[in-house]
C-alpha cells in the first residue's frame, strides 16, 4: 500500500494490552483485517505504534482492552495525540471458544468491537486531581484492611492466651488495649507460651499504631484534594471525604463521559431493576455496577436516615405506602446518585467552545 493510498482510506485500530508489549491491529471500515504488530510499552514504542497506525490511513478510533490497567499510559498518550480511544470489554467465553485466543486475535476483536458499535465506552483520562485521590486511597484502603486484621488477630490471641495474659487485658477498650500492649515490656523465655504471646501482642499493637498513623496521614492528604475537586459535593448532607472520594474515583477525571445521571446511577449499581410478576409491580436493588460506589451511596443514605429530617420524613411516608426498608433504601440511593451527578466536577468550557465560530 502506498502512502497516497493509505491517506485515502479510513481505518479502525485495536490494541490488546500487556505488561511488556502491546499487540496492535488495524481493520478497514468494512472489517477486513489489514495488519497486526506488537510494540514495546515504552515512550519510544508508543511513538512507533502511533506512526504505524497513521501509515495505514486515517484512524477513526482505537479500541483498547485494559485502559485502566496495562493500557492506562498508552490510552493517555493516544488521547493526548488526538486519537479517539474506546474502552473495549474482554470478549465473553463463547466468543473466545468460537474464535480462539491469541494476542493478534484479541487486537482484531477490539477493533471489530469498535467498528460494529458493540464497544462505545469512553475510558477515564486519569490525568487530574481525581487520579491523585484514587492513588492515595489505594494506600489508605489497604492500611485500613491491615489495621482491621491486626486488631482481629490481637483479639483472637487474647481468647486463647494463658489466663495471666487474658485477665490482665480483659475489658479494655480498643484504644486502651492497643496503648497498653504497645507500651508493654515482656520478659521471659521464648519456650514459654505466655511470654511469646505477650511479645506477639506487643508487635501487633505497634503494627496497629503504625497503620493508624499512616491512615491519618493519608486522610489529611485526601481531604483537601476532595474538597478542591468538588466542594459542593462534600457540602451535601451525609457526604464526607471518604464517600466523596470514592464517588469521584468512580466517575473519573472526565465525568462528562457519562451521558446522563441515569448512566451514573447504573455505574454505581443504583439503577432500579424491574422485578414484577403477575399482579406484583415492583423494582429491586441492582447488584451490578461498581460495588464500592454502591457502598458509598449506602453509607450516605444510612447517615441521612439517621440525621437528615428531610430523609426521615420521606422514609415515614414511603413506609406508610407499604414499601419495605430495602425498597426505600433503593429509592434513596437513586435519589442520592442523581444529586451527586449534578455536582461532579466538569471541565470549564472556553468562550470558543460555548460559542463556536460558524
Amino acid at each position: 500500500m502506498t502512502a497516497n493510498e493509505a491517506t485515502e482510506i479510513s481505518v479502525v485500530g485495536g490494541i490488546d494490552t500487556h505488561t511488556d508489549f502491546h499487540q496492535a491491529a488495524v481493520i478497514d471500515t468494512v472489517g477486513r483485517q489489514l495488519a497486526t504488530e506488537s510494540f514495546e510499552t515504552t515512550p519510544d514504542g508508543y511513538w512507533r505504534l502511533l506512526e504505524w497506525f497513521a501509515s495505514h490511513g486515517e484512524i477513526i478510533a482505537v479500541g483498547m482492552e485494559g485502559t485502566g490497567s496495562y493500557g492506562a499510559e498508552l490510552a493517555r498518550f493516544l488521547h493526548g495525540n488526538g486519537l479517539t480511544v474506546i474502552e473495549v470489554d474482554r470478549p465473553d467465553r463463547k466468543a473466545r471458544r468460537a474464535n480462539g485466543k491469541s494476542d493478534p486475535v484479541d487486537a482484531y476483536a477490539a477493533a471489530t468491537a469498535v467498528l460494529s458499535g458493540r464497544a462505545d465506552g469512553t475510558p477515564k483520562t486519569r490525568d487530574g486531581v481525581v487520579e491523585s485521590i484514587r492513588v492515595l486511597r489505594v494506600a489508605r484502603n489497604s492500611a485500613v484492611k491491615a489495621r482491621t486484621q491486626a486488631i482481629n488477630q490481637i483479639r483472637a490471641l487474647m481468647i486463647s492466651a494463658p489466663s495471666e495474659v487474658r485477665d490482665r487485658f480483659r475489658g479494655l477498650s480498643t484504644k486502651d488495649l492497643i496503648s497498653t500492649l504497645a507500651r508493654s515490656r515482656p520478659t521471659g523465655n521464648l519456650e514459654d507460651p505466655a511470654y511469646t504471646t505477650k511479645v506477639t501482642l506487643r508487635r501487633l499493637a505497634r503494627r496497629y499504631q503504625a497503620l493508624d498513623e499512616e491512615i491519618k496521614e493519608a486522610e489529611a492528604e485526601i481531604g483537601p484534594l476532595v474538597t478542591k475537586a468538588a466542594p459542593k459535593l462534600v457540602a451535601l448532607p451525609g457526604v464526607g471525604p471518604e464517600t466523596a472520594g470514592q464517588l469521584l474515583e468512580t466517575a473519573g477525571d472526565n465525568p462528562e463521559r457519562l451521558r446522563s445521571e441515569a448512566s451514573f446511577a447504573h455505574l454505581c449499581g443504583a439503577s432500579p431493576i424491574p422485578a414484577s410478576s403477575g399482579r406484583t409491580h415492583r423494582h429491586r436493588l441492582n447488584r451490578g455496577g461498581d460495588r464500592q460506589a454502591n457502598r458509598a451511596l449506602h453509607t450516605i443514605v444510612l447517615v441521612r436516615m439517621k440525621y437528615d429530617l428531610r430523609t426521615q420524613k420521606y422514609v415515614a411516608r414511603r413506609t406508610a405506602d407499604g414499601l419495605s426498608k430495602k425498597e426505600i433504601i433503593r429509592c434513596l440511593k437513586r435519589f442520592v446518585a442523581r444529586e451527586i451527578y449534578r455536582l461532579l466536577p466538569r471541565p470549564q468550557l472556553t468562550t470558543e467552545q460555548l460559542c463556536p465560530t460558524p
